[in-house]
């Protein structure tokens, strides 16, 4: 059975959707972050204060592990999609869905000053926004549009992994 692999924009709701999609579908649920601090034995934080780079290398070993798994809900980093080497592991044994939400929502919705990327501000959302969109793009095999209802997206979730099992 494939993995279900969410990406999207910090704050878009993959974890949100992925705990509650496994909890339907009766499947073991993982956040990538979770993962990679227990695996690094450090925090995001922790690991960014070194560099973005560390944090990056930190986040390509968590998802080498996770795609080892079989039929999980995986709910991914925000910048997976920054390196391809990521998505090409997950892809292997798992379906990409990117939780499309707009960074006016996500803005309204997230404390920035919890999220390591995000504590410059809100204007930082919409940046990378506009960095990654074109990657969340290129990467994903299926969309979910979350800015409306979470309950219309856990729906269109649990179709979708009808669909592909």
């Amino acid at each position: 059975m494939k993995n279900i692999v969410l990406i999207g924009m910090p704050g878009c709701g993959k974890s949100t959707l992925g705990r509650l999609l496994a909890q339907h579908l009766k499947r073991p649920f993982y956040d990538a972050d979770n993962v990679l601090e227990k695996l690094e034995g450090k925090t995001i934080k922790e690991l960014f204060a070194v560099s973005e780079a560390c944090f990056r290398d930190a986040e390509t070993r968590a998802v080498r592990q996770l795609s080892e798994l079989e039929g999980c809900v995986i709910a991914a980093g925000g910048g997976v999609v920054k390196r391809s080497e990521n998505i090409e592991v997950l892809k292997n044994g798992g379906i990409i869905v990117f939780i499309d939400r707009l960074p006016e929502k996500i803005v309204q919705d997230i404390d920035t000053e919890s999220r390591p990327l995000l504590a410059a501000g809100r204007q930082k959302v919409f940046d990378l926004y506009a960095e990654r969109i074109e990657l969340y793009r290129r990467y994903h095999d299926h969309i979910i549009d979350n800015n409306g209802e979470r309950e219309a997206a856990l729906q269109a979730l649990l179709e979708l992994a009808r669909r592909e099992s």
